[in-house]
């Protein structure tokens, strides 16, 4: 039924799997995660492997099928290796400095804007224009970037503002005055 729900999961050295119920903790060198299961799916752990299995077959229960497996092997893949997402800052006088728990951005406002750093999230800011967001939670990095992207949206006209490093823009002509004859 679901091709991605029938792919193994291999559990890499050092990583810890707990099945609890409708949980799987996952622990491993970079943290600790935990994945609420779909209902109608549970994990099976053998030979070191972790796999998704349906408790019956339906078309209901397959997308829910392939969720369960992509999520928990998000998971193992997190606390083994992470996830990152890059941010390129365009504009002059555009720039971000890291200060503790959160990072400070001048992006052509009045004020400079102050955002908080989640726990299990690392910010690194290279070169004042280029921002790494790391973890090991997919959707928390995933999230941390957007809400900064969100902060200066690119602009089509002039092509300044935060945007994901190689996101394609369309770059918009701006209005010709009135044509005098």
């Amino acid at each position: 039924m679901s091709r991605i729900g029938r792919k193994p999961i291999p559990i890499p050295d050092g990583v810890k799997v707990n099945l609890q119920g409708d949980r799987v903790e996952v622990e491993g060198p970079k943290g600790k995660l935990v994945t609420r299961l779909a209902k109608g799916v549970r994990i099976e752990k053998s030979d070191g492997q972790l796999r998704a299995v349906p408790e019956r077959e339906s078309r209901e229960l397959a997308p829910f099928w392939g969720l369960t497996r992509t999520l928990v092997a998000n998971a193992v893949h997190g606390v083994t290796q992470g996830f990152s997402k890059e941010l390129d800052i365009v504009g002059i006088g555009y720039r971000a400095q890291v200060e503790g728990k959160k990072v400070v951005f001048s992006l052509g406002y009045s004020h400079p804007i102050e955002f908080e750093i989640p726990d299990g999230i690392k910010v690194n800011v290279e070169k004042q224009t280029r921002i790494t967001v790391s973890g090991a939670d997919k959707h928390l990095v995933g999230d941390v970037a957007a809400r900064m992207r969100a902060l200066r949206k690119p602009d089509p006209y002039k092509q300044k503002g935060v945007r994901y490093v190689g996101e394609h823009l369309k770059k918009k002509a701006g209005k010709t005055g009135a044509a005098t004859s």
